[in-house]
């Protein structure tokens, strides 16, 4: 049995109860846990301050080091409100050292007169320094003691741990292991690659990562252990890939029929960008090569990705099969609808809706008409995936806005028919490059980048509050001139918790502002019964209301081309890629539009970065870079959610890209000739891949 293997608890200092401290706040249960528990920064414990150079300005954020002499203790409150504070002097200053809990522990560890070494986070409160919980060790002890190195890592923890192990306590721990596993910890990573991509090895990375010897004993340490990270990954995704183009035969889109040439050449609304030709040329290829299409499509909001799905839809009716197109939201689902019956007239294609608002009798027939092959394309929501819901021959699938869909719910998609139909799924939100290699490494990639003939670009302006008249006015202005406007809030209802605009103050002040009958309201929110939601989006699309006063729910699929402003109320409280798709609500026609983020004066350093950005560029791409940098992967197109997102312990895909192509490369190379890791140099990597395999993705080997 591998060492690293066994369980914290028989670590020298963990024992049981700290061993389920751990487990259930961090998650660490082995000792190869607690190895991988990595630090997320290191401070120089060479480096000792004098209490009177130390300010709130030099400090911020950070870890200090003080040397001082103990001059008296004090008990302040009682019971659970007691706090014990220690007085310490040199010869530059004096501060306090204060715990609030484990008093009865730590009383009696101070000496009256002697000095001890204090570690710790600082604060001030009337420009006195003081520490919280701090860890101590008399002076002497710590000159005797002989630090292995003078960088030392800072852990992410908890409330209840910190208190229990402190930095210290974990320090310790880690180095017990490290030191108990010296010459045990088996390198799964060939003497080979690790030559090729200049990787020290394993165990030196795990002992640099937690006691590095020096600046760039770390950097080597952190590249190994990213390399492995990202590597695992791919060596999964690379698999996926190979497993859908070599184990699985694809329907077969070899004619372009009377459907296709019909719409080509007859009803087409615009001239297809060079983009949107490229993409087509794309799908073609995959739906001829006899593999099973499984197509990333991204492009920016209003780009023509609904166009080019409706055109590859055709094409697999031409050949005898259906299509069907499944929507986050029942408002989205019925605007294609709405398009795509519009865009195709009367050349004969048999189209149908189906929601979670379907009558009953409607439903009964378009499934009826769907098992019977009398349906060619299907659109609805969350509906198609109905077990009831039967195709006769479902060869294409298009999945719209596919990150807010959970897998298994596109898995029930994909199993409608005995063989995998090709796929499609398409996002409006740009995903950064790094991201997509690492969580849609598996799919085929095509991008639109173009916009289509005639749109403007939106212009973007960002307002405090103290410029609301002047918004007002020019509301006022856009209606004069018959527009439209949006405007869009964070919160159905005020909270308590959050102190920014909601939707329902909004709507009030709107009407008294604009008083009835001249100006027509109306407001659409998620919590809204489906009917009255459906109508104010009608009588909005229909030009029947001037203003429409609305949640997020209004982010995709709305397509309203009079509407050229929209208003974003608390704009601090959205991430960028819902604030570029909100702004892409309006641009959709050939009148100018504009986007107006509305703050208040007061904003963090991030807000700020996120609404500058907003004003200085309207490329989805350069946006959705930035927002991976200031949010995080976790957060982008919401994968948190969907379960997408691999739980990266080092790696940073923000910051890491040249690492992330590297591994993808060596992922290829290597399946290229070993497929299933099977050569003796290689088995060991197979414990690599199934660490990193809980990649809640569709494997298409399996499905039958």
């Amino acid at each position: 049995m591998n060492p690293l293997d066994n369980d914290i608890k028989y670590v020298s200092g963990v024992g049981e109860v700290r061993a389920k401290l751990l487990a259930k706040e961090i998650g660490v249960h082995t000792m190869r846990d607690m190895l991988y528990h990595f630090p997320f920064r290191y401070i120089d414990r060479t480096k000792i301050y004098n209490i009177g150079e130390l300010n709130e300005a030099n400090t911020s954020g950070g870890y200090i080091q003080i040397r001082g002499r103990v001059t008296g203790k004090n008990y302040f409150g009682e019971g659970r409100n007691q706090r014990f504070v220690i007085y310490i002097t040199d010869q530059t200053g004096k501060a306090e050292l204060i715990w609030f809990r484990g008093i009865k522990w730590i009383e009696n560890k101070f000496e009256l007169g002697r000095e001890y070494l204090i570690f710790g986070r600082p604060s001030f409160y009337r420009s006195e320094l003081s520490l919280v919980h701090p860890e101590v060790e008399p002076i002497e002890v710590a000159l005797s003691r002989k630090e292995s190195c003078g960088m030392q890592g800072i852990y992410s923890t908890t409330e209840k741990l910190s208190a229990a192990l402190g930095t210290k306590g974990m320090y310790t721990i880690i180095g017990k292991i490290l030191d108990n596993c010296k010459g045990k910890i088996v390198d799964y990573m060939p003497h080979y690659l690790r030559e090729r991509y200049g990787l020290i090895p394993l165990e030196q990375a795990l002992e640099n990562i937690h006691r590095p010897q020096s600046a760039m004993a770390l950097k080597q340490a952190q590249y190994r252990l990213k390399f492995d990270e990202l590597f695992g990954i791919q060596l999964n995704i690379q698999s996926l890939r190979a497993a859908r183009t070599t184990a699985r035969a694809g329907f077969h889109f070899g004619r372009v029929g009377k459907f296709f040439n019909d719409f080509y050449n007859n009803r087409l609304p615009f001239p297809l960008t060079g983009a949107q030709k490229s993409v087509i040329k794309d799908i073609r290829a995959d739906t001829v090569s006899g593999c099973q299409m499984n197509r990333l499509l991204q492009g920016d909001v209003g780009s023509g990705k609904t166009i080019v799905a409706l055109i590859s839809m055709i094409l697999a009716v031409d050949n005898g099969f259906q299509a069907c197109m499944m929507a986050p939201t029942e408002i989205l689902a019925r605007q294609h609808y709405a398009t795509i019956t519009k865009m195709v007239g009367d050349i004969g294609l048999r189209i149908a809706v189906l929601t979670g608002t379907t009558k009953a009798k409607e439903r009964r027939e378009i499934l009826a008409a769907l098992a019977a092959g009398e349906v060619d394309i299907l659109i609805g929501t969350h509906a198609l995936i109905e077990d009831r819901v039967q195709f006769a021959a479902l060869g294409f699938v298009v999945i719209d806005e596919q990150h807010r869909f959970g897998v298994e719910q596109r898995a029930r998609l994909w199993a409608k028919n005995n063989n995998p139909p090709h796929i499609l799924v398409m996002t409006a939100t740009p995903i950064p490059r790094t991201l997509a290699m690492t969580l849609y490494g598996d799919l085929d990639v095509s991008t639109i980048n173009e916009l289509p003939p005639g749109r403007k670009p939106i212009k973007t302006v960002h307002y405090y509050e103290s410029a609301r008249l002047r918004l007002f006015g020019f509301m006022r202005e856009q209606i004069a001139q018959g527009r439209q406007i949006y405007i869009v809030y964070p919160l159905i209802k005020e909270s308590e918790k959050a102190d920014y605009a909601n939707l329902e103050q909004g709507f009030e002040a709107i009407v008294r502002d604009f008083p009835l009958p001249k100006y027509r309201v109306s407001a659409c929110h998620g919590k809204m019964k489906p009917e009255d939601k459906e109508e104010s989006m009608r009588q909005f699309k229909c030009g029947e209301a001037d203003i429409l006063v609305a949640t997020s729910v209004i982010e995709v699929g709305v397509d309203v081309p009079n509407a050229t402003v929209m208003v974003i109320e608390s704009a601090e409280r959205f991430g960028l890629a819902q604030l570029h798709q909100l702004r892409g609500r309006v641009g959709r026609g050939g009148n100018q539009s504009y986007c107006i983020l509305m703050s208040d004066e007061k904003l963090s350093k991030e807000s700020r970065t996120r609404l500058e950005a907003m004003c200085e560029t309207t490329n989805g791409f350069e946006l959705a870079e930035l927002d991976l940098k200031l949010r995080g992967a976790g957060d982008i197109n919401g994968t948190q959610q969907s379960g997408e997102i691999i739980d990266l312990k080092i790696a940073n895909l923000a910051e890491d890209n040249q690492i992330v192509q590297i591994a993808q490369q060596a992922a290829v190379a290597l399946l290229t000739v070993d497929k299933n890791l099977s050569l003796p140099e290689h088995q060991p990597l197979q414990q690599l891949k199934a660490r990193y395999s809980k990649r809640e993705e569709i494997d298409f080997s399996v499905i039958s």
